[in-house]
């Protein structure tokens, strides 16, 4: 993906949104890969390889784009009832309590009183909005960038089979490329969620390794 495109869909989407969609497509590859070895052994067809790989990672993306898009919606409509409610509370008091109920637990804790019954004036103040929550520009660029994330990351594991011509040997480097893949996704994911970054990386690498091998064992 280019500078300028990590750039857009950085913007829309958070790190973890964007580790977790890699985390899934590389996971969905490495079945596919891994089944299609156990049944075929040395024998790989290499285009039935790239095809199925490739063609099942974009199929997900564009269901994992379209339940994105459904949970911006639910999202933003539980913004618009949230605001619907302060509005029609009976009392300033109801209205705090609706507000408090919408944050966070840990957030609206410290809230005193007075914030609270700041917040509610200026969301009070707010225009009235017409018809139900609505997709956004931001939102459809969401979706895309989940599916060439999910599309995009069965690259690195499909590489060796255009470039090796001994199926064994491509798989056994398809699998170390996972495994750095699996690594990287996990000491970033380290580093976003305040873990040691290194260890976060392992266990990864482990749960990654499990995760396929469950899938694998039930059937791909």
């Amino acid at each position: 993906m280019s500078e300028a495109s990590d750039s857009l869909f950085g913007s829309v989407l958070d790190p973890m949104e964007r580790i977790s969609e890699t985390l899934f497509g590389l996971i969905m590859a490495l079945t596919f890969i891994c089944s299609l070895g156990i049944a075929t052994g040395t024998n790989i067809n290499f285009k039935t390889m790239l095809i199925g790989a490739l063609g099942c990672n974009l199929a997900w993306g564009i269901v994992d784009g379209g339940l994105y898009l459904l949970g911006r919606i639910n999202s933003r409509g539980g913004k618009l009832r949230m605001l619907h409610a302060v509005r029609q509370a009976p009392d300033s008091e109801t209205a705090r309590s609706v507000i408090a109920d919408a944050l966070p637990p840990e957030l609206a804790a410290f809230l005193p009183a007075q914030q609270l019954e700041a917040i509610r004036q200026k969301l009070q103040r707010l225009p009235e909005t017409s018809g139900g929550p609505k997709l956004t520009k931001r939102d459809w660029i969401g979706a895309l960038g989940l599916c060439l994330l999910s599309f995009l990351s069965t690259f690195p594991v499909v590489i060796p089979f255009l470039f090796l011509s001994d199926a064994r040997l491509a798989l056994r480097v398809s699998y170390a490329v996972a495994i750095i893949m699996l690594f990287c996704c996990g000491y970033v994911f380290g580093i976003q969620s305040g873990l040691r970054p290194w260890a976060a990386g392992l266990a990864m690498v482990a749960v990654g390794g499990a995760l396929v091998g469950i899938a694998v064992a039930l059937g791909g």
